[in-house]
């Protein structure tokens, strides 16, 4: 069973973007658009005004912590890796024929203005009065959407998870613990040669030590040296779970205080240090119940040759006929137009009330047993709908199976797509023009 076709795979739009164009304004006269290209990568170009704003946003994300940030150029160069991943990603996309259309970015542009409390003109107000392109912040949204339906299609093909694994991380479970955890990772090229191999545990002791002498506070030392894709937020990884956490890890966490820090632990990425944040007890909530309803109805379409006013004159005889007496499931079987139930008596089974979308949801739940609505327009055509039974059903341990297969396939998917992420920059052609160690950074020729 591929458990991303139940995995919740929201949109990150608020978070990695609008939060960042929208908490703080970044001046117009701060950002000075140069026309010179800052990285080459494959057949595409970042330019410095790109790179320029990406810098200004997240400089303006740590304005309450500007001692989190690492010093200019070593933050331009962690910026501009992470534009390389994207101009990657969205090619590669590309290549794979996804593409977002318009009417799709405009509902997208327009749930972003929502979730901050403005509408679509006055979003683009203050994005114009912060220095801010609409243009461009069209584009960074079409991108997100992209990058999201990529990995969406990378775990459908790669990613999956067993009832067996399911059945062995609720057991573990036992003691519910829940932990928050940061890391900090020095990455090392597939196949790394030993000279390599020595390097990277080299820096990963040097920052350990950093660490460890409090010359650097954890989060501060993964901004700046991190070759994570959540540098930037510190390497922060959130809350997990047992059965969220690589095996390795796991068991280390059983004897670690908040606040410890272990590692170097050598993984398939490369070096790691892992820090205990914080634990918290994850017991389970009291049984969760859903209310289903059992209901049968009538459907009446409207189409060409039958227009809104016939089929509504039509429900309106079939209503009147079942409370003169007429039995539904007989009146159904004879005239509802419902191919799917017309045979049942126009049984839809046991449902949540909402499954038939809100219109049909809100007749139902606003019904008696043995009550029938008036008649209700739907996309469908035009409907009348007997509440039969309703009842309480415990949904307890299939939530709790479906939670823990999305948290197990979730962490599947962080591993495999940023291995993945690591083959596609290194076989990518980058060329780096920015700052002055540019040469260093410079992949393929």
């Amino acid at each position: 069973m591929n458990p991303m076709k139940t995995m919740n795979m929201r949109l990150i739009l608020a978070g990695a973007l609008a939060a960042v164009m929208l908490s703080a304004p970044v001046a117009a006269q701060n950002l000075q658009p140069l026309d010179r290209i800052a990285a080459v990568v494959n057949e595409d170009v970042i330019l410095q005004s790109e790179l320029d704003r990406a810098v200004a946003n997240v400089t303006a994300q740590y304005a309450n912590q500007p001692g989190q940030l690492p010093p200019r150029d070593v933050l331009e160069r962690q910026v501009l890796e992470r534009l390389v991943l994207v101009k990657l990603q969205v090619a590669r996309a590309a290549e794979q024929g996804i593409r977002v259309s318009d009417d799709e970015l405009n509902n997208a542009v327009a749930a972003v203005a929502q979730q901050n409390g403005v509408s679509v003109d006055a979003l683009r107000q203050r994005l114009a009065s912060e220095g801010l392109s609409f243009a461009d912040f069209r584009s960074s949204i079409r991108d997100e959407i992209t990058i999201q339906r990529m990995r969406q299609g990378f775990a459908q093909s790669r990613i999956q998870v067993s009832e067996g694994e399911v059945d062995a991380a609720i057991a573990a479970q036992a003691n519910n613990t829940q932990y928050h955890l940061a890391h900090i990772l020095v990455g090392l090229p597939e196949g790394a040669n030993a000279e390599q191999i020595a390097t990277g545990e080299k820096k990963i002791q040097g920052v350990k030590g950093l660490v460890d002498r409090n010359e650097l506070d954890f989060s501060a030392a993964a901004v700046r040296y991190s070759d994570s894709p959540n540098a930037l937020e510190g390497g922060d990884l959130g809350w997990r779970s047992p059965d969220e956490i690589p095996a390795a890890f796991a068991q280390m966490l059983k004897t670690m205080t908040p606040g410890q820090v272990v590692g170097p632990i050598r993984g398939p990425s490369g070096f790691q240090l892992l820090k205990l944040v914080e634990v918290r007890d994850g017991s389970q909530a009291a049984a969760q119940t859903v209310t289903e309803y059992n209901a049968r109805h009538i459907l009446v379409r409207v189409t060409p040759v039958q227009d809104a006013a016939a089929a509504k004159a039509k429900i309106d005889t079939l209503r009147a006929r079942i409370v003169g007496g007429a039995d539904f499931v007989e009146v159904a079987k004879e005239s509802s137009e419902d191919a799917n139930s017309k045979s049942e008596g126009g049984d839809l089974g046991w449902f949540e009330g909402n499954a038939f979308g809100p219109a049909f949801g809100k007749e139902v739940t606003g019904l008696s047993d043995g009550g029938v609505s008036a008649p209700f327009r739907t996309e469908a055509g035009w409907h009348i709908v007997q509440r039969v039974a309703q009842r309480q059903t415990d949904v307890t341990n299939a939530n709790q199976r479906a939670q823990v297969r999305e948290t197990i396939g979730r962490r599947k998917l962080e591993d495999e797509y940023n291995r993945y992420l690591q083959e596609l920059r290194g076989e990518a052609y980058v060329n780096v023009r920015s700052g002055e160690k540019a040469a260093a950074a410079t992949n393929g020729g």
